[in-house]
Parts: C-alpha cells; sequence; structure tokens
C-alpha cells in the first residue's frame, strides 16, 4: 500500500475543501472534514449541474409547456441512471424518490406489511435505528447477532431462518455499519436468504457511496431484492433519497402518502390510483434533488467506484495502523483487515467521554467529527460491553453522561496529510487530557 499520498487528487472536485473555521482562541484554521458518514460536501459538478439546469426547472408530468417537457422528461430519464448505477434490473425493478432512506425504509415497512400476525422481519444488532424502528410496530422482529468483533454472524441468519420455518418475511441489513464501517456480505447474506424463501432488503446509506454495487439480476440466488440509500451521503445535498424494488411490490395497495400524482381517477365515492413509481411519489417532485444525484453518480462514474474504493480503503488502513499505535485510544470493530470495511473508524479515548475529546478536536484543531451512539444505540451498547444494569441506570437518570464513541469517517476528497494532522491533534489532546477534560467537562 502507498503510505506516502499526501493531498487526495480529489480535493479540487469537492465545494468549500478550504473553508476556514475559528477555534477556541479566535483564530481561524481551514476546516478538515472527518463527518462524511453523516454527510458529505457537495462536488463542485452537482452545483454547477443544478445552475445550469436552473432556467428550464418547471413542473414534473402533465405540464405542456417545454420547460416542463424537458423537466418532466430529465425527471424520468433519471431512473435508469440510477437503476443502472447499481446495477439493477430496469425491467423489473423501478427506482421511487424518496427524501432519504429512513423515509425509503418507512415506506417498504409500509407497503410490505399484511397484518400477518405471525410475519417475522429479521434485522440485526448492527443496524442504524432507520432499519430497526419502521419494522417494530408491524412485525415481530428479531436480530441477527453479531461476534465479540462486531461483525454479523451469518451462522445465526440461517439458525433464524429455519428457526421462523417460513415465517420471515424479509432480511434486512445494513450493506456496512455507521459505526464501525463494517462491510456484510450482502450477496452470501442474500443467497442464505432466498435458500429459505424470503426477500433481503440492504441499507446502502454507507455502501453505494463507497463501493461498487451490484444487485444482480432476477434469478440469481444473489439478487439484492430491495436497496435504499441517500444521495446526501454521496455529495449531493437537496433533499433527495432512493428506494429500489420491484415494481409489481408496488403495484396493488394504496400509498403510505396520498395527494396529487398519485391517482389516475378520482371520485367522490372511488380513487383508481396510477402505476407506480408515481404512484408513490405524492406531491410536487424533488426534481433539483434528482439533478444533484444523478450529477454525482455521472462524477463519480467517471472517477470509477473501484477507484474510490481503492483509495478510501487506502486511507482507512492508513488511518488504522496510526491510531492503533496510540495509547489510550481503542479501536471498535475488527480492524484485522481493512478491506472489510468502508471509511469508517470509531474509537473512544481511555479516561476521556467521547463528547469532550470530539470538541477539543473541533476548537483546538478544527477538526469535525462525529460523537455519540450514532443512531445505532444497540450495536453501540454490545460494542462497549455494556450491561443490562448499566442500560437500566441510563434509562432512568437523565442526567448521568451517556456512553458513546468518536467516529471519523472519510471521504474521497480526503488525504494522509490531514490524518497526519488529526494524528497530531490527537496525541496532544492525550498528552493533556486532564487539562482538556477541565476546560470542556461542563459539556459531559
Amino acid at each position: 500500500m502507498n503510505y506516502f499520498m499526501r493531498e487526495s487528487p480529489y480535493r479540487s472536485l469537492i465545494v468549500g475543501v478550504n473553508t476556514l473555521v475559528p477555534l477556541y482562541n479566535e483564530k481561524k484554521m481551514p476546516y478538515i472534514n472527518f463527518d462524511n458518514a453523516a454527510t458529505t460536501p457537495p462536488l463542485v459538478s452537482v452545483l454547477q449541474a443544478i445552475n445550469n439546469f436552473s432556467p428550464w426547472y418547471s413542473s414534473v408530468n402533465r405540464g405542456a409547456g417545454y420547460k416542463s417537457q424537458i423537466s418532466s422528461k430529465l425527471y424520468e430519464d433519471s431512473r435508469n441512471i440510477i437503476l443502472n448505477f447499481v446495477k439493477a434490473n430496469i425491467e423489473y425493478d423501478t427506482v421511487i424518490y424518496v427524501k432519504n432512506t429512513t423515509e425509503g425504509i418507512n415506506k417498504l415497512a409500509n407497503r410490505l406489511y399484511d397484518k400477518d400476525k405471525n410475519s417475522v422481519v429479521l434485522s440485526t444488532d448492527m443496524e442504524h435505528h432507520s432499519n430497526d424502528l419502521p419494522w417494530r410496530d408491524k412485525y415481530n422482529v428479531d436480530y441477527i447477532m453479531i461476534d465479540k468483533e462486531g461483525r454479523l454472524s451469518l451462522k445465526d441468519l440461517e439458525n433464524k431462518l429455519k428457526k421462523y420455518n417460513g415465517l420471515v418475511k424479509l432480511v434486512t441489513v445494513t450493506g456496512a455499519s455507521n459505526v464501525t464501517g463494517l462491510l456484510n456480505p450482502i450477496h452470501e447474506i442474500a443467497k442464505i436468504t432466498h435458500k429459505y424463501n424470503s426477500k433481503i432488503l440492504v441499507d446502502g446509506a454507507q455502501l453505494v457511496p463507497h463501493a461498487s454495487v451490484n444487485m444482480m439480476q432476477m434469478g440469481s440466488p444473489e439478487h439484492i431484492d430491495y436497496l435504499v440509500f441517500s444521495a446526501h451521503k454521496m455529495y449531493a445535498p437537496f433533499g433527495i433519497g432512493v428506494l429500489i424494488g420491484p415494481k409489481d411490490i408496488f403495484t396493488t395497495g394504496e400509498p403510505d402518502y396520498k395527494g396529487g400524482g398519485t391517482v389516475d381517477l378520482v371520485t367522490h365515492e372511488n380513487v383508481i390510483w396510477t402505476t407506480p413509481p408515481q404512484k408513490e411519489e405524492a406531491g410536487t417532485q424533488n426534481l433539483m434533488g434528482v439533478i444533484a444525484l444523478t450529477s454525482a453518480m455521472k462524477t463519480l462514474k467517471e472517477i470509477g467506484m473501484e477507484n474510490i474504493e481503492a483509495y478510501e480503503k487506502n486511507l482507512t488502513h492508513y488511518a488504522i495502523s496510526r491510531l492503533k499505535n496510540i495509547n489510550d485510544v481503542e479501536i471498535y470493530g475488527s480492524i484485522d483487515s481493512s478491506n472489510e470495511r468502508v471509511s469508517i473508524i470509531s474509537f473512544n479515548i481511555k479516561g476521556m467521554h467521547h463528547s469532550i475529546a470530539a470538541e477539543a478536536l473541533a476548537k483546538e484543531a478544527a477538526i469535525g467529527v462525529r460523537t455519540g451512539c450514532f443512531c445505532a444505540h444497540p450495536y453501540i451498547q454490545k460494542l462497549l460491553k455494556l450491561s443490562k444494569e448499566d442500560i437500566n441506570k441510563l434509562s432512568k437518570a437523565s442526567d448521568i453522561p451517556r456512553p458513546g464513541m468518536v467516529r471519523i469517517s472519510f471521504g474521497l476528497y480526503n488525504g494522509t496529510n490531514e490524518i497526519d494532522y488529526f494524528i497530531t491533534a490527537l496525541t496532544a489532546i492525550i498528552k493533556n487530557k486532564d487539562y482538556f477534560i477541565k476546560k470542556y467537562s461542563n459539556k459531559t
């Protein structure tokens, strides 16, 4: 591996990389963004695409005007761009636009709900709340276990599929953990899932921006039945997300949001719903979000997702190699091979609350990181080895400092020079631990 990279070769493609931010002492420094798992800055090409299209922006579908026709065509043609990006089946699958991954999963949970009290959804111990909570009030939910290093147990997956003997309606699993970055073998999971006549949903929020994704063709045991992801994590703001799945699943039944664009005919006594995907996209469509996402995909495809994946794995391997040699730093999740994770690393400094470490990095070094439980409380609790008694105490006392971690996450524009600077800052914070605890302790 090449550990002598410095500045990212893709840095110039990103907006705002040289922005100055104030420190605690009011001096200003260039911002280092290591919070890309939460959201990414926009690509230059995305903002250019938005500006270039703005004069043509108009209503989507049913408008007879020239601008409306242009807008409608771009909006509808974009679905094939999305399907091609993840190698979905254009004839069989459809793209439904939503606000984000969370809305996409909620939409699918509503769509699949059949009021069968015996139906089971298998989630996992490592899921984001968005791939857990939407299922709880509609299905019997069980959770695939993790091992001591935070990896998903495929043995437990198969055991649970056998245990429920055909009652599992869906196996829903993250493609990559937003806590540890650990990758799940989604195609192997799909093979096991289909063996027991169930379907698989992949939460691709942390996977699609960082690796090549292939939903595979229908009929393949490795086929991914449903995929969701968000544009704002792949350099395209403006609030768009994607739910991909078989078109026929959305043909029957009522949409969860009802209104303009979802109907073919309405009387006071009856409603005839239109066909999917339009049936599932009530109200005015987020055309600008679609323009942003497809522009981002074009740029990412030009770079090559395999190149982005290799580059970010190099960054991650380099960061882990430096972090694991620092006393008092504990890294979570398997670190045996950085090839088994996307560019996310979570850690703690022994004897320092995670919020203090994050605030010190921000206010002393202009480094933006994430802190807390990252909307994955059960996974964090297991990784931190919290007992039921510990969790019970936390649930009863809001004044107890909340457990959690510090998370760093890289984008294609980050470089080893930024990691070196981060390691220097982190080492200084650890060396002066008592000073920083006292300085920022009121924040815990």
